[in-house]
This record gives C-alpha cells, structure tokens and sequence, in this order.
C-alpha cells in the first residue's frame, strides 16, 4: 500500500470520527518519517548473517558485529565471559551457529 493510499485511509477515519484531529496528527507523523527503533531492529535481525570474512570458528561474532556495529572482539568477550560463568556462551554461540545462515 502506497503512502498516498495510507494518508486518504487516515483522513477517511478522521472524517468519520473514528479519530481525532490529534490523534489523525501522530498517525501522520509517524507515516511521514518513517520506520521508527522497533523497525530498525528488525531490519538488523533480518539482517544477521554468519560471517565469511571477521571468523575463528563459525563466523557468529563477526556477523553479530555487522548487524549490531560492535567490535567482534567485544562479542567473542562476552561470549567467554558467559562460557565461563555458567557455559551459557557456549550454548549461545552453538544454537547461532547452527540456526543463523552463512552470509
């Protein structure tokens, strides 16, 4: 559905009382300017890729750092942080490695 299409359903809704001048304003405004945080971290989910180039072992880090644009070196730390407090890391990194496709 085009912009145009989203804008004349809002103002058909504001002419039926369905909503109001305020509420018609907020509507507008969030079409006009676009995807908001929730969208961008969906776009970064959808994103995520194991790693061809920035990998140890299966490429989980580096493709973490391409989605979030955080050091890799800072994920493989609190990967092994949380491999040695728990072994959480370990199981962390194994189901990524095993459900998250190669870039």
């Amino acid at each position: 559905m085009s912009l145009a299409d989203e804008l004349a359903k809002l103002d058909d809704l504001r002419a039926r009382g369905a909503l109001s001048d305020v509420e018609f304003q907020q509507a507008k405004r969030r079409l006009l300017e676009g995807p908001g945080p929730a969208a961008a971290a969906a776009d970064a989910v959808s994103r995520f890729r194991r790693s061809r180039s920035d990998r140890w072992i299966g490429g989980v880090c580096g493709g973490l750092a391409e989605a979030t644009h955080v050091d890799s070196w800072i994920w493989r730390l609190i990967l092994t942080i949380l491999l040695i407090f728990g072994g959480s890391g370990l199981v962390i990194y194994l189901l990524l490695w095993i459900f998250v496709p190669d870039a």
